[in-house]
């Protein structure tokens, strides 16, 4: 069965807003292709939490302003996600928010890790 996803809690979030807490590593999939893109986000976050990585940012952009069709605008952003609620990804993620407006924003999300051992934060 898998895990599931939680928010990150406050204490994680204050420490964030107040700069003490960073994302240690991060990914940007500006210009992957979709496939591209979940394979890229499989491998960085297995390679971050075999590391000892508990939380990074994964940028996917907003999507390209005046597309023709604005419901295929930003499918990365649409798309991560789900991938990080996916059950082989449920097992390295513990949870994830849109990153703060200076880290990103819509464009952004912070993504916090299980510890690699099986122990969760």
């Amino acid at each position: 069965m898998a895990k599931p996803l939680v928010p990150l809690d406050v204490k994680t979030r204050r420490a964030l807003a107040r700069g003490r807490l960073r994302p240690e590593a991060s990914l940007d999939l500006h210009g992957l292709r979709q496939a591209e893109a979940h394979a890229a986000l499989v491998r960085f976050l297995q390679g971050a939490q075999g590391r000892g990585v508990r939380l990074v940012t994964i940028v996917t952009g907003k999507g390209r302003p005046g597309e023709a069709d604005p419901f295929e605008r930003g499918v990365l952003r649409r798309s991560v996600p789900h991938w990080l609620a996916l059950p082989a990804l449920r097992a390295i993620v513990l949870g994830w928010t849109e990153a703060a407006p200076h880290r990103g924003g819509a464009g952004a999300l912070l993504v916090r890790l299980r510890a690699g051992s099986g122990r969760d934060a």
